[in-house]
């Protein structure tokens, strides 16, 4: 059996400080932010960053994680407060207006919902896909949500919307529209 060790206190804050110096880099200038910038900015060598973070993806999601945690659990907020088909609509509009909001959101919940192949693309889409899944299942049960909706397709189209918002205006004023516009075709009585 493996024996995890704890970081030594150094490499605790040089962890930490690179986490926050990469979520100020891709807010700066999205998913892209180089690497070796980071690794500058926070003071440490690129084989440090490596060493702790092997792929922009993993730096990704590990800078995001608590966004990405607040996001599913604000689906179980909203489905103790409103009805399953409003609190999936809303839950929506909140997940698509924050992928617009927080740079390099948007590309790790993108991968998020594609055949999930990676570990960190797995670790980031489950708290994500699974808080779909209990909003999408409600709202199906409620009838106001087709039956041959998956989740994951819900979230796949709410990427887009959020991609076509922001092509349209930059900042995700269109959401609440396009996301009606979509979701008009998902509805139950919208089976043909």
């Amino acid at each position: 059996m493996t024996q995890v060790r704890p970081m030594r206190a150094d490499a605790r804050r040089n962890y930490e400080r690179l986490l926050k110096v990469a979520a100020e880099a891709f807010a700066e200038h999205g998913e892209n932010a180089s690497l070796d910038d980071i690794a500058k900015r926070a003071g440490v060598g690129s084989g440090t960053l490596y060493r702790h973070f092997p792929n922009r993806q993993a730096l990704l999601e590990a800078a995001y994680v608590d966004r990405i945690e607040a996001l599913a659990a604000r689906a179980d907020e909203l489905a103790r407060e409103l009805p399953p088909g409003e609190a999936l609509v809303e839950w929506l509009h909140e997940l698509a207006l924050g992928t617009i909001e927080v740079r390099g959101l948007k590309s790790l919940l993108g991968s998020a919902v594609t055949d999930g192949s990676s570990a960190a693309v797995t670790a980031c889409g489950t708290s994500v896909k699974g808080a779909a899944a209990r909003l999408v299942e409600a709202a199906q049960a409620e009838g106001t949500l087709r039956a041959d909706v998956e989740p994951v397709d819900v979230l796949r189209l709410t990427h887009g919307v959020a991609t076509a918002s922001e092509l349209a205006d930059g900042q995700g004023r269109q959401i609440r529209r396009y996301l009606s516009l979509l979701l008009e075709g998902l509805r139950l009585d919208a089976e043909g």
